[in-house]
């Protein structure tokens, strides 16, 4: 009987597998996504001068927490005349939300640090030269949370970009049991993204240099990590 209920359990995963990686699926997964962030009411933060910054011909990397990155599909999707660039993981989840990402205007590079990681860096590099604009998920698809990789300092680097992160928050949302504390934000909520300032990095002489960077970017970012309100 436990043989037959895990051959049953692996039938139905691989059933799974099959169907998410179908464009009917990612079609209707893109619309039922963008319907609900329509009951948001989302309001957009300090975008001015990273815009400006881009529209004068520099590139520009758009950085996020991997638990906030939900909240920002719709609107992200005025961005997509600048065919912008996202690295997502070869993952079922990452294949997944790249159905999401092509259908809102991101092409989409295949990979991660466990996972085709050097590929996709290349991709990520090339595709950002060209049409100045990216975004990157800084703690990767497995965490740990809070804690900036390697990658994002290595892309701005190689295409000259400068990094803006952005943040997001929600007055009412659940939060996941996640390792990130993945949180959606509820139905009607009001939802706020909000840009940080431009950060230009200077090219790294050496690996200590390197990981300064790579520790000041993450302290920068850290204080925006949202944690689940506790119940009285």
């Amino acid at each position: 009987m436990r043989h037959l209920d895990r051959t049953g359990i692996r039938q139905m995963l691989l059933k799974f597998d099959k169907i998410v990686k179908t464009t009917l699926f990612h079609f209707l997964l893109y619309w039922v996504v963008n319907l609900y962030s329509l009951t948001y009411r989302i309001k957009l933060e300090n975008e001015d001068e990273w815009l400006l910054h881009l529209n004068n011909g520099g590139k520009v990397l758009l950085c996020v927490w991997h638990q906030q990155f939900f909240a920002a599909i719709r609107p992200f999707r005025k961005y997509g005349s600048f065919n912008p660039s996202l690295m997502i993981s070869r993952s079922r989840d990452g294949e997944i939300v790249a159905g999401v990402a092509q259908r809102s205007g991101w092409q989409v590079v295949r990979g991660s640090s466990s996972r085709g990681g050097k590929e996709a860096l290349r991709g990520m590099i090339e595709h950002l030269k060209q049409s100045c604009l990216a975004a990157h998920i800084v703690d990767g698809p497995r965490g740990p949370a809070g804690k900036v990789k390697d990658g994002v300092i290595q892309l701005a680097l190689a295409s000259d970009a400068v990094i803006v992160p952005f943040y997001t928050h929600a007055d009412r949302a659940w939060y996941f049991k996640s390792w990130d504390k993945f949180f959606l934000p509820k139905p009607f909520s009001k939802v706020v993204i909000s840009f940080g300032g431009v950060i230009k990095m200077e090219t790294a002489k050496d690996q200590d240099m390197f990981e300064n960077q790579r520790v000041e970017l993450e302290r920068t970012m850290l204080p925006f990590l949202q944690v689940a309100p506790v119940k009285e």
